[in-house]
């Protein structure tokens, strides 16, 4: 009889907004080459077989969103029973595994794809919710019986914020990334869809607007972008209504100074990510905290060189002077990241950005060069043999 795993987790297809979620999906299908796996999500009922979704219960006006996640944990951990083993992925599910675990008698897999302490600008979201989120994530750490790390650099930050982990139970398995749906495409719909011009250079910027991401950083570097350049901004979700006035403002205040500014506002689909990708001169990646950035494998996957943060686990994917440039930055140590200089932070990164605009070819060397390290280093089937290893460990099997 095969191990079952019952995977937790808040985003699954079709409702992902984050790396978080693209994780998940891309490693469950990779896992079920190993173990009986099932999927226990949030939102609407999904027609996978083994998936179930679970809805955050109704709770009386006004009550803190953190205490409906915590619903949903209770539900998800009643139907873990008869699972071997339970893997949750993000705050938002870890309580449902370490209440699985203590009621089941099962081992807890956590993997951290970030840590709450790291991301106080959280507090903005979720008010006293991140109390609540800091308090979870904390309990699920210490008690599991092992944790997953998507990067070293991850592995260190849980270790120091964390110093009751036991350092032995804590594993290194990167992300992963698929070639196939990751792939250059040289179509040009998106292109004409969203008025990007493909005969100028682009500078291409995809992730949700959120401190962490460093989009603000970004556009005050931009004024400083060869005027050549295009700045498409492929904007996710905000967090919060203040940085999104934030960078609205920001956005208004560079087009007046510079032409080539294209905002897309929500998640693209598939096909557009791609081709944006494909036709991009460089991919930028402003990050102040990033464990790792399944957003740069994307990018490399498309044949893309990548301008990217040397901070978290960045280092580990983008290789510096060969699929991009590293733009080093010294930050603050309160757990916001906030960079010490700010105006050499932009000036750096528009400097580095501008290296590669001027010089094409440099630009598509290190693109093939992207490729060929993402396909090389980061399968999702090795990932999964890893998570499996762990399993195995844990299972004595």
């Amino acid at each position: 009889m095969r191990t079952r795993v019952d995977l937790l987790t808040k985003e699954y297809p079709p409702e992902v907004y984050g790396g978080a979620g693209v994780h998940v999906a891309e490693l469950a299908k990779a896992l079920r080459d190993f173990v009986d796996l099932r999927v226990r999500c949030f939102g609407a009922p999904r027609g996978e077989e083994g998936v179930s979704a679970y809805r955050e219960p109704y709770l009386a006006e006004g009550a803190n969103t953190a205490l409906r996640t915590l619903g949903a944990n209770v539900e998800m951990a009643a139907g873990c029973a008869g699972a071997d083993l339970v893997h949750s992925h993000t705050w938002y599910a870890n309580a449902a595994g370490h209440l699985a675990a203590t009621l089941h008698g099962v081992p807890h897999v956590v993997t951290t794809h970030s840590l709450e302490p790291l991301r106080p600008w959280k507090a903005e979201q979720l008010g006293g919710g991140y109390a609540l989120s800091s308090w979870v994530e904390r309990t699920a750490l210490e008690h599991a019986d092992a944790v997953i790390a998507v990067s070293h650099a991850m592995r260190e930050d849980v270790l120091r914020v964390y110093p009751d982990v036991d350092p032995d139970r804590v594993h290194v398995v990167h992300n992963g990334i698929d070639m196939a749906a990751h792939r250059p495409d040289h179509g040009t719909a998106a292109l004409e869809r969203y008025g990007v011009d493909p005969g100028r250079p682009i500078v291409l910027f995809v992730g949700r607007v959120t401190r962490q991401k460093g989009l603000s950083h970004l556009l005050r570097a931009a004024f400083e972008l060869d005027p050549e350049a295009q700045l498409v901004l492929c904007c996710g979700r905000p967090d919060t209504y203040e940085i999104a006035v934030e960078t609205a403002a920001l956005t208004d205040e560079l087009s007046v100074s510079r032409d080539g500014v294209v905002r897309v506002d929500g998640m693209l689909d598939p096909v557009s990510l791609r081709q944006l990708l494909t036709h991009a001169t460089v991919f930028v990646c402003p990050s102040l905290y990033e464990p790792m950035g399944i957003v740069n494998l994307e990018a490399m996957a498309c044949g893309t060189a990548v301008v990217a943060t040397a901070t978290g686990g960045i280092p580990e994917v983008v290789a510096d002077g060969e699929t991009g440039l590293l733009v080093p930055v010294e930050q603050e140590q309160d757990g916001t990241g906030t960079p010490l200089d700010p105006k050499r932070f932009a000036s750096d990164l528009a400097a580095a950005v501008n290296r590669l605009v001027a010089d094409p070819g440099l630009a598509r060397t290190m693109g093939a060069a992207g490729r060929a390290r993402a396909r090389e280093r980061f399968g999702w089937d090795l990932a999964a043999r890893r998570v499996h290893d762990v399993y195995q460990g844990l299972l004595g099997s």
